[in-house]
């Protein structure tokens, strides 16, 4: 997301109006991830405004919204995901990935993975090939190279995830081939109540994630000299200020 006012000053120009936001967001980085389409579609005339605002090799990659991936579980979902596709596609071609963002599932919801994949079956398959689309789960001993294969029979990306209760990447890089489309997407999550413990405001890092980034950078590099386009997000809650991280990973980036 680009509209935290905490940002103002320490990464935007003191002053500027949040109508301005987007614009410099995108005069300093390549890509966002929409947050809020996560809550409910926007309006065309939003979507619209966000890609007049923005330099023409600028990506919106966007969450499909928490109606089809939380509250409904993929289950008669049809017509949200049609509406959702047919406004978010306004973008053109800033439109990058879409993702599915499932939350975590007790025993309560699915028993195992199985009943879950009986629904997510079916809805892959019926995905648009138009559109690109990412996985995230928060289950990690679904984690398996079957349910890879599964996302890469379909060409869905699995999404990468630093979060606090989420395995590291380099685990997942012995045991497995992360790589199942032609992107990989990647999101720096970090631990939400640990962090708000320590800050309500967002203007500054908090957390010291310069050994977790690391790893992050080379396991992520070894991804991009396969040739695969990689995007990657942080969150405010990973260290305490998104575009400082950012920052700190570009740094890494280019020592690795």
């Amino acid at each position: 997301s680009w509209s935290c006012s905490d940002w103002i000053g320490p990464f935007y120009p003191p002053a500027l109006k949040p109508g301005g936001f987007i614009e410099a967001y995108a005069r300093r980085f390549r890509a966002v991830e929409i947050d809020s389409t996560y809550y409910g579609i926007p309006a065309r005339s939003v979507v619209a405004g966000w890609r007049e605002k923005t330099p023409p090799e600028f990506i919106f990659a966007a969450k499909v919204p928490g109606a089809i991936t939380r509250e409904k579980v993929l289950r008669n979902c049809a017509a949200e995901l049609t509406a959702f596709l047919s406004t978010i596609e306004l973008l053109g071609d800033r439109l990058g990935p879409l993702l599915l963002q499932f939350p975590y599932f007790n025993k309560t919801t699915f028993a195992s993975r199985e009943p879950f994949e009986k629904l997510l079956r079916p809805f892959l398959k019926s995905l648009p090939k138009d559109f690109h689309f990412a996985v995230e789960l928060r289950n990690k001993n679904w984690i398996s190279w079957d349910f890879l294969e599964l996302l890469r029979d379909h060409s869905v990306a699995f999404a990468l995830v630093a979060q606090a209760w989420m395995p590291g990447v380099d685990v997942l890089a012995k045991a497995l081939d992360l790589v199942t489309a032609d992107f990989c997407y990647a999101r720096f999550i970090g631990d939400r109540k640990a962090i708000e413990r320590k800050t309500q405001k967002w203007d500054k890092l908090v957390e010291d994630k310069r050994s977790e980034m690391t790893i992050w950078s080379g396991e992520l590099k070894k991804i991009v000299n396969r040739g695969v386009r990689t995007y990657a997000f942080f969150n405010n809650h990973y260290a305490g200020f998104g575009p400082g991280s950012v920052k700190l990973f570009e740094d890494l980036w280019e020592k690795a």
